[in-house]
């Protein structure tokens, strides 16, 4: 069930009501972004629906179609705690899945797309990867537990979409905070601003997809401490939705093509963007500004 394309008309509506409420407010105008901006957010959403279909040759092999097909377990959909429960598995899966697509550089580079924008709007919000088939296999892996666990394959895909509808109205500057409940349980505007934050307290942080508690309990929450600087801490400086889409992959096959050995090809592969075999990888990326490796 693809829940996202059913989505795209209220998408449409919310960011040209957002973009007419920013016009209307002299004092905030800037926070719409750039036409070209959103030109190249819708560009390369567009595309990605366009080259959809090829997907289908990659899903077959995703692991948790395979947990699904193997595991002795069996939560029947029917049950309506079953999909409550559900949603809270999916989005601790999903909160380790974002956690890599930080920390492990071949699945940066897809998700590098989402966070190039020097903008914070709702057509961030689809500024999304698209044929990037290592990195999508490789974030299928955190799901795998939810299989296990007896979900069917399809529930999964389903609660995937809802986090990801859930997602998009809190790509916006024009909610500054919620009530401290939801503040305290869910990822709101507030959290998701600073996760776009490029600036060095809020690289790495809010991770979290519908709630924020998973940052809480492991370490990886911020609150606003500074204004927030969007985009990568190196940016790439092009509208163009291939360079988009592709900038952060050419930059990692140059420094695997250049590694003098295997141990700095891996490196360069499944180690955090900003590793190199000239220095420890577990160094700050903001600490290496001569480092092309853009972070967010």
């Amino acid at each position: 069930m693809e829940l996202l394309s059913y989505a795209i008309p209220a998408f449409a509506v919310l960011m040209a009501v957002e973009w007419i409420a920013y016009r209307h407010d002299p004092d905030r105008a800037e926070q719409a972004g750039s036409s070209r901006d959103t030109v190249s957010n819708v560009a390369t959403f567009t595309l990605g629906r366009l080259v959809k279909p090829l997907m289908q040759y990659v899903l077959p092999f995703s692991a948790v179609v395979g947990a699904a097909a193997i595991t002795p377990l069996h939560l029947s959909p029917k049950s309506w705690w079953v999909w409550v429960l559900g949603l809270g598995v999916t989005d601790f899966c999903y909160y380790w899945a974002h956690r890599a697509d930080h920390r492990v550089r071949i699945m940066w580079t897809a998700h590098s797309v989402h966070h190039s924008s020097e903008y914070f709007n709702l057509s961030t919000a689809i500024r999304l990867p698209w044929l990037h088939p290592v990195a999508t296999l490789l974030r299928g892996l955190a799901w795998v537990p939810a299989a296990l666990l007896g979900f069917p394959a399809w529930m999964i895909f389903v609660l995937q979409s809802i986090g990801l509808l859930y997602q998009f109205p809190i790509h916006t500057q024009r909610i500054k905070t919620l009530p401290a409940p939801i503040e305290f349980l869910f990822n709101t505007p507030a959290h998701h601003r600073i996760h776009h934050g490029s600036n060095q307290p809020y690289i790495d942080k809010n991770y979290g997809g519908i709630l924020i508690i998973w940052d809480r309990l492991f370490g990886s929450f911020a609150a606003e401490s500074e204004p927030i600087r969007y985009g990568l801490t190196k940016n790439i400086g092009t509208d163009n939705p291939l360079k988009v889409n592709y900038h952060e992959l050419a930059g990692l096959v140059g420094d695997v093509r250049g590694a003098r050995t295997w141990r700095g090809r891996l490196g360069y592969i499944f180690g955090p963007p900003g590793w190199t075999e000239c220095a420890d990888a577990t160094e700050p990326v903001a600490a290496q500004p001569e480092q092309a490796v853009q972070r967010a």
